[in-house]
């Protein structure tokens, strides 16, 4: 028996959710709800804490703009070598220890960022930390979300394998839902000088706290069944996982490169970046009014990832991504169009949660991108595709669209569509990408590059 037809048999099989599987959802949800909560805080914080705390007040607008989310960018610059080296042990000795460690190593420097003095303690020296610590939790973060997404597919049964994947990308999610929610309350119990002086910190803190709770929960979770039978046989990857990835799985990478391009647009641009530079700073809603909408956002970003999920295991991946993937380049069109200085709030909250519920397609990333590779290296592969993939647009993204939205390009006077036709563009090309034999059948069906030998 060949090397692939043995691995064919180690899919998780067709059965009912049991009460074990539940609790692996809930469990590792919760752990990556809070790391996501602990990376995405500093993204709610960047106009109102990093900006004023940590830069010089020199600086013009937008080299305070390119400064402040540079420093947010640099987290994703280094996930793929945490990813790399975290998916190296998860393929080599289990999923489970390196799923712990991750989020060990997020809650760490999480709650560094919380006591750090500010500019006008240590100078320089100030933004230099703040650029470390985020480098760790993105380091961190770069090993939770593959190992989190194959530690879910490799534990769901193959008739809930989207649901699963997806309600797990929403639990997840759920840690922005999370960052807004915080930061709505320390708006509503403190004022701005009070949020200034100290009250930004909690968050913080409370992030890290919650990590250290995720890394004793994370105890209770059981090795997935499919590495078992990988060392039980013996057929662990015998040379280093990420090389074998590089050889022989090019046609796989590419495809996870190519979504999670349209993953990290849709969630930097649309729930990181259009809450705060956007719909405060460029229609000028109170800060209030926009982390609401923003939460809205959140909430029916996690439903539309469930969702996402379902609609793969009922209709295939092929009429899941026109459903999901090209309903959001439609919508994103819809919501930057509507939006205006003098619309009501209720109009407002109305749009962003139905642009937030189709952002929820961002759940096919993972389900697909989980299936293109086989056992004994997926955790390497989809770590390295992702990962690589995150750190590059992440890094050119933030400044791009702070050029599709300024007045002087080629846009011209429908500058403020600039975020919107972005986030339409990338969506189209994962409908694209949505249609490919690899993409729609997994690893098991291809016959370019997707042996394991």
């Amino acid at each position: 028996m060949s090397q692939s037809e043995i691995n064919a048999q180690w899919q998780p099989s067709a059965r009912p959710l049991n009460s074990k599987d539940f609790k692996t959802l809930i469990l590792s949800s919760l752990g990556g709800t809070l790391e996501f909560y602990d990376f995405v805080i500093y993204a709610l914080y960047i106009d109102t804490i990093v900006k004023p705390l940590f830069l010089p007040h020199t600086l013009s607008p937008l080299t305070l703009d390119l400064f402040a989310w540079g420093i947010f960018a640099a987290g994703y610059l280094v996930r793929p070598i945490g990813g790399i080296i975290m998916a190296h042990f998860g393929d080599k000795v289990g999923r489970k220890q390196m799923f712990t460690l991750s989020v060990a190593m997020m809650a760490l420097p999480t709650f560094i960022i919380g006591v750090l003095p500010t500019y006008e303690t240590i100078g320089i020296f100030a933004p230099l930390l703040l650029l470390v610590m985020r480098m760790l939790q993105g380091a961190a973060i770069g090993g939770e979300m593959p190992g989190a997404w194959v530690f879910i597919a490799e534990h769901t049964p193959k008739q809930r394998y989207g649901l699963g994947v997806g309600t797990l990308t929403s639990g997840i999610t759920g840690g922005i839902l999370l960052g807004f929610f915080v930061t709505i309350i320390i708006d509503l119990y403190f004022t701005n000088q009070n949020i200034l002086d100290f009250a930004w910190r909690i968050p913080f803190i409370i992030g890290g706290i919650f990590g250290v709770i995720s890394v004793y929960l994370r105890k209770f979770l059981s090795e997935t069944p499919i590495f078992k039978e990988l060392a039980a046989r013996k057929a662990l990857e015998k040379s280093i996982p990420v090389v074998t990835v590089i050889k022989k799985h090019k046609k796989a990478c590419l495809i996870v490169a190519l979504l999670t391009w349209s993953l990290s647009t849709a969630i930097m641009v649309g729930i990181l970046i259009t809450p705060g530079r956007i719909v405060g700073g460029m229609y000028h809603f109170a800060n209030l009014d926009w982390r609401i909408g923003g939460c809205i956002a959140a909430l029916t970003l996690s439903i539309g990832c469930i969702i996402s999920g379902w609609l793969d295991d009922k209709l295939g991946t092929a009429k899941t991504v026109i459903v999901t993937w090209g309903g959001l380049a439609i919508v994103s069109i819809y919501f930057y169009s509507s939006l205006s200085a003098d619309m009501s709030l209720t109009k407002l909250y109305s749009i962003w949660a139905v642009f937030g519920l189709f952002i929820g397609s961002i759940a096919m990333t993972p389900i697909i991108g989980t299936r293109t590779f086989p056992p004994a290296i997926r955790y390497s592969g989809l770590s390295l595709s992702y990962n690589l993939a995150y750190a590059l647009f992440s890094a050119i993204t933030p400044t791009l669209t702070i050029y599709l939205l300024s007045p002087d390009h080629i846009l011209g006077e429908y500058s403020y569509l600039g975020a919107g036709i972005y986030i339409s563009a990338v969506a189209l090309l994962a409908v694209l990408v949505g249609f490919s034999q690899l993409a729609q059948n997994g690893w098991q069906n291809n016959t370019d590059d997707q042996s394991i030998n």
